[in-house]
């Protein structure tokens, strides 16, 4: 009994360290005070000037694009980079590993910094346009998909495969219509996780971004060295979006999982 009381006091306490500072975020953009700490009337002008300021919408649309599309690129190339890993030889499978490994352990820095030497100073692309952009965010975020579909194809049983082959399929047909449909939620995983990682980077957009192009973060760190009040407290009421988004989304995933799941279990029993 004793027990049980300390590991629920425990959880208590890594959930409230955890999401306290949050809601201590969401509760204040819902006022009209300027600094957390003071207290203030109940308010929605956060939400308006969030919603009507021109400047904001286009921030958060570009932001928005930019991970969608990094985001995807990225899971094309770390999806057939984790089936090619996973398909090749041994020697050649831990090279493959190995190099996943560096970008993923390395600082968003050095990254971002190394993309920009070698794009804009040795290749020369104008910084201006949104290649190196897309490129930096693209590097940042395959590992992490090769990671999340790497553990998918173990999962799988390797016969099928052969099994398809020896049936008459292709290896494109029996890569499509086999292999693919037994990863697609490592595949979406690997999706997810690159647009948040997009949406969260700072370094490598410093480096690579348009001088007259932000994203949520650049946005924000300019933002707090200015004046501009409004446009601060509306940054906390675009901090109570997401979290709300992601919250929902992550509902929804762990629902159908579920559904899912107890679908198969009475398949499986019938």
């Amino acid at each position: 009994m004793i027990k049980k009381i300390f590991r629920a006091c425990w959880l208590a306490l890594v959930l409230l360290f955890m999401y306290c500072p949050i809601l201590i975020l969401v509760v204040y953009s819902f006022t009209d005070t300027a600094i957390i700490g003071t207290s203030g009337n109940l308010s929605f002008k956060n939400y308006i000037t969030l919603f009507t300021t021109s400047d904001l919408r286009n921030m958060i649309i570009g932001t928005l694009v930019l991970a969608l599309v990094s985001g995807l690129i990225a899971t094309v190339l770390g999806t057939f980079g984790a089936i090619g890993a996973f398909y090749s030889r041994k020697s050649a499978k831990g090279f493959l590993m190995l190099a996943n490994q560096i970008p993923v352990v390395n600082a968003d820095v050095v990254t971002g910094f190394s993309i920009c030497v070698l794009l804009i100073v040795v290749i020369g692309v104008e910084k201006s346009t949104f290649i190196p952009l897309i490129i930096g965010h693209t590097a940042l975020c395959t590992p992490f998909v090769f990671l999340s579909v790497l553990p998918r194809l173990k999962q799988m049983d390797p016969s099928l495969y052969e099994a398809a082959r020896d049936l008459g399929a292709s290896p494109s047909q029996a890569l499509y219509r086999v292999v693919f449909p037994q990863i697609v939620p490592g595949i979406v995983s690997g999706f997810f996780l690159s647009v948040t990682l997009s949406l969260d980077d700072y370094f490598i957009t410093t480096y690579t971004k348009p001088a007259t192009f932000d994203t949520i973060s650049t946005y924000v760190v300019n933002a707090t060295k200015g004046s501009q009040t409004a446009i601060k407290t509306a940054l906390w009421a675009l901090s109570t979006v997401f979290f709300v988004v992601i919250i929902v989304a992550v509902i929804v995933m762990n629902t159908a999982s579920s559904r899912k799941a107890g679908d198969d279990i009475e398949k499986a029993n019938a």
